[in-house]
């Protein structure tokens, strides 16, 4: 839960009597649970839709308490699910509405929970260059470099897999660890030939003419990638003689 400060003396301009606040205020009230958090990227959520603050006659953004936290249930979803801006959006939307929703748990899970099986866990397909940007808090450029180490790619229309997302948000983490994107290419090398094995192995029932063995293939390909994850997953933990939690 988020805790907002009141529009008292002690807050000076940055709040109103009617404990409105400022973009700056509310960018304070965030940075502790969200450290990346931008002035940048609250208006880019804003240019989404996903809130909606006063403006003074003079043109500054003022944010209530409720704004605030619509913002922290944002960036929640962004941070634990990895979900595009418009799914966002349309979840907050039916939750104001009184309707009952859940939302999957993608990508990284909070302490204490257990991770998601990689066979199970839904996706989102896709995901627009700007929501990528946003929700990974990164730039153009350093979008543009990961790219050119064949770390993030595009798919023909300039929309990104969902997995992208995941990709970024681990690419940054290694980042704190001074790992830079271009060490992380013989990752990638060895994912897509990873890729390549599992695609040549179900590559003949792709091919199928029965419908249903085509969609099998789809299954299996999640089978096997999953096990080909676990596998990478146990090999670097015995490389290293540690255990992950």
């Amino acid at each position: 839960m988020l805790h907002t400060p009141s529009g008292g003396a002690g807050h000076g301009a940055a709040a109103t009597d009617s404990g409105l606040m400022s973009i700056g205020t509310v960018l304070n009230v965030l940075r502790d649970e969200f450290p990346d958090i931008s002035i940048s990227k609250i208006r880019f959520l804003e240019s989404e839709g996903l809130v909606e603050p006063r403006r003074t006659p003079a043109g500054y953004r003022k944010f209530s308490a409720h704004d605030v936290e619509r913002l922290g249930r944002v960036l929640r979803m962004q941070r634990d699910h990895y979900l595009p801006l418009k799914v966002i959006r349309e979840h907050l939307d039916a939750v104001e509405r009184g309707e009952a929703v859940s939302l999957p748990t993608v990508g990284r899970q909070r302490d204490g929970e257990a991770a998601p099986d990689p066979l199970e866990s839904p996706a989102v397909a896709r995901i627009g260059r700007d929501e990528l940007l946003a929700a990974a808090g990164i730039d153009a450029q350093e979008l543009k470099e990961w790219e050119s180490y064949g770390l993030l790619a595009p798919l023909p229309d300039g929309a990104y897999d969902a997995e992208a997302v995941t990709v970024a948000s681990l690419v940054t983490q290694l980042g704190r660890f001074g790992i830079e994107p271009r060490h992380l290419r013989v990752m990638k090398a060895a994912a897509d030939r990873d890729a390549g094995l599992v695609d040549q192995v179900v590559a003949p029932l792709k091919r199928h003419r029965n419908p249903q063995t085509r969609a099998h293939a789809e299954a299996r390909t999640k089978e096997l990638a999953g096990l080909a994850v676990r596998l990478h997953a146990a090999l670097v933990q015995t490389a290293l003689g540690v255990r992950l939690p």
